[in-house]
């Protein structure tokens, strides 16, 4: 039979950086060439292209962290699903029935999904599209084309969005990442090829969708081995809806929280595309985009631990959750001071040596994302110590926040113009208000006591 989760440990994590790594080294390798060969305008759409990619997998709405927690209970042995806490677990034993009818339900849920992702893009999206291509002076054939391959891979992608669960949810880490490495090579040189071939947006979409393509085929057949496919043969199936019923209540909840992550994250280039120049939107996404890779190596070691994290839950292992709470608090910590630091001395020779049209925002401003982003991987962080006891109280704080940001943003951007400024401080001032220090100090009361 085939074992349950799967040890995760110190060369879980190194190859989790290895693949984190090789992600910023792609993008430093790529970023020279779309910067000095495409122009600001470009460069803005680019952007806007980056953050409906992750519009769309807001489509998800939760359901991907969910199962992956999902299946990481069932792998330490979990006979039942609940909809809220964790039933202790006892033999250890997977019970595949359980989680054949999890896949049966991972399949359907994202069949649907894909299916409302290409009527959203091809109307409102197309139409938006159209609307900011009205003030582009670029190669409008080239930016349409690209349109289309950008849609063709946010449907691929969300049909196939729940090999991602179960390779998180097997404590496959460091597999994953070692296909997160593979995937990106292929991105990375087919990119620079067809930027050389003078195919612009096209070039990098189409690199795009190949890459998916490569990643999703080498998920499947990490996940679903000779030994794996046996072992779900001849079992009977559990209630795929009684799961799917089961798990939705916290999957919603989940994917409010991250609606409303998107709205203080990335809604400001969407917005500030209508109010500022492409330009403008093309300064402030490109220092959004590097503060994303500073991000995604803070959260190295929480993001790598996840299903240990749901395992650590099932089993009431409090001691090990107050270590890995403290390894993650410094890593994010510790990275974003010495990046900032680097980032701060060393940005804008780096731009200048690569003779880039597109520039980061000023000092002033960087600190200031610097600081807020901070705040925001520490406080995500722990929101994820307490989701992995199945509870998400934070959904309706997190859509507050949400809301309150897109207020500010009309606010400051409108009557206020407020310019590059009021993209930057609404989601500061919105998150500040309550969910950074809130759920840090609720991970730290349960896990201390304090």
């Amino acid at each position: 039979m085939s074992k349950g989760i799967e040890d995760i440990g110190r060369q879980d994590v190194v190859w989790s950086y290895l693949a984190t790594i090789f992600l910023i080294g792609a993008g430093v390798i790529l970023l020279p060439f779309i910067l000095n060969k495409m122009p600001a305008e470009t460069v803005g759409i680019w952007n806007i292209f980056m953050v409906i990619i992750m519009l769309v997998n807001i489509l998800d709405f939760g359901f991907s962290p969910s199962f992956a927690r999902n299946l990481s209970y069932i792998f330490s042995g979990a006979k039942d699903l609940q909809v809220e806490g964790v039933r202790q677990v006892t033999d250890g034993e997977v019970d595949y029935g359980l989680l054949k009818g999890t896949l049966t339900a991972m399949r359907r849920f994202y069949r649907q999904i894909a299916i409302a992702c290409f009527v959203l893009l091809a109307t409102a999206g197309t139409a938006y599209f159209t609307y900011i291509l009205k003030k582009y002076t670029g190669d409008r054939t080239d930016a349409m084309v690209a349109w289309v391959l950008l849609i063709a891979i946010n449907c691929y992608n969300l049909y196939t969005l729940y090999y991602d669960a179960l390779l998180l949810g097997k404590g496959y880490v460091k597999r994953n990442q070692q296909i997160i490495i593979v995937a990106q090579g292929t991105y990375l040189v087919i990119a620079i090829g067809l930027i050389y071939a003078g195919m612009g947006l096209t070039a990098i979409v189409g690199a795009q969708l190949i890459a998916t393509v490569v990643r999703r085929v080498l998920a499947y057949r990490t996940f679903f081995t000779k030994e794996m496919r046996e072992c779900l043969k001849d079992v009977q199936e559990r209630d795929a809806k009684d799961i799917f019923r089961v798990i939705w209540p916290n999957a919603v909840k989940v994917g409010l929280t991250q609606l409303g992550a998107f709205a203080i994250n990335k809604s400001a280039v969407l917005i500030g595309s209508v109010y500022l120049s492409l330009e403008a939107v093309a300064c402030y996404g490109i220092t959004l985009q590097v503060m994303d890779v500073l991000t995604r190596c803070a959260t190295v070691p929480y993001r790598s631990f996840i299903p240990k994290l749901a395992q650590f839950r099932a089993e009431n292992d409090m001691a090990q959750l107050r270590r890995y709470y403290t390894i993650c608090a410094v890593s994010i910590l510790a990275t974003f001071v010495a990046g900032g630091m680097v980032w701060v001395w060393l940005g804008d020779w780096a731009l200048e040596l690569i003779h880039s049209e597109t520039t980061f925002v000023s000092l002033v401003m960087l600190v200031a994302m610097l600081i807020i982003r901070y705040l925001e991987d520490n406080h995500a962080m722990s929101a994820g110590f307490i989701m992995a006891d199945n509870k998400i109280p934070f959904f309706i704080p997190s859509l507050v926040s949400g809301a309150a940001t897109l207020v500010l943003l009309f606010v400051f951007l409108g009557p206020l113009h407020w310019g590059m400024w009021g993209l930057i401080l609404a989601g500061g001032i919105a998150q500040a208000a309550y969910q950074n220090w809130r759920w840090p100090s609720m991970v730290i009361k349960e896990l201390w006591g304090r």
